[in-house]
């Protein structure tokens, strides 16, 4: 029943119907009520709701605006997935569509390269803001490996494993490729939410800073999520 209503074309275009207002809200919050949020998280919440629309549009709403009445570790758990989802995200999609789209790559191959390019994109957006921060880069990339490995792997694991199973041998003209790989996103992001909550809670990440006291600018962000200072050691 999932893969009949996945391949239906109506499916694909609720979704976009969605998905469109959705983006719509969150890029005028971002734009008129939270414009104080540094420039890379305001990418972040874009893209996750670009993914995942409504729950994206979700998640902003309750944990990433200025408005939320306080924080505890499930808002700055659902931050920091965010944060991972938007580069995994981009990742995977150029991913599928290269490997299962384009090139008709068998299973195992379409799993490499899609896994390969989401750890890598979702790897540099948290490398990159580290040592525009200060930090050496050979502790850059360490800290970056250990924060954010395991949620990576179980976003991947679980959003080419969705898409895989839903989406088959469908090709890019097929409306069941780009439900498959719509709902893979999510799931994704729903299965690496409580693999933050516990780095967080064991304070391997720090997690995205409040954003209430985000006017203080850039680099505390970026050394809010991965450690206190560039010469301090994995938070």
């Amino acid at each position: 029943m999932l893969h009949g209503i996945a391949a239906s074309p109506w499916t694909l275009a609720l979704w976009v119907a969605l998905m469109l207002p959705c983006l719509a809200i969150v890029v005028h919050d971002l734009a008129t009520r939270n414009a104080h949020l540094m420039s890379l998280m305001k990418v972040v919440w874009v893209l996750t709701v670009l993914y995942s629309g409504p729950l994206g549009l979700g998640i902003y709403w309750l944990t990433g605006r200025k408005e939320i009445a306080d924080d505890h570790l499930w808002r700055r758990s659902f931050r920091s997935v965010a944060h991972c989802y938007s580069g995994c995200g981009m990742g995977e999609i150029l991913g599928v569509i290269l490997a299962a789209g384009l090139l008709s790559l068998g299973t195992v191959w379409v799993s490499v390269v899609t896994f390969s390019l989401a750890y890598v994109f979702g790897y540099a957006l948290t490398v990159g803001p580290l040592v525009q921060d200060g930090v050496p880069l050979r502790k850059a990339l360490w800290e970056a490996f250990v924060a954010e490995t395991p949620s990576i792997t179980v976003m991947e694991v679980t959003a080419i494993s969705v898409s895989l199973l839903i989406g088959g041998a469908a090709g890019l003209g097929d409306p069941l490729f780009w439900s498959a790989l719509i709902l893979s996103l999510s799931c994704g992001l729903l299965t690496a939410y409580p693999v933050n909550v516990a780095l967080i809670h064991f304070g391997v990440k720090e997690g995205m800073m409040d954003p209430r006291d985000s006017h203080h600018g850039h680099g505390e962000n970026g050394r809010q999520e991965h450690g206190a200072d560039p010469q301090a050691g994995p938070a």
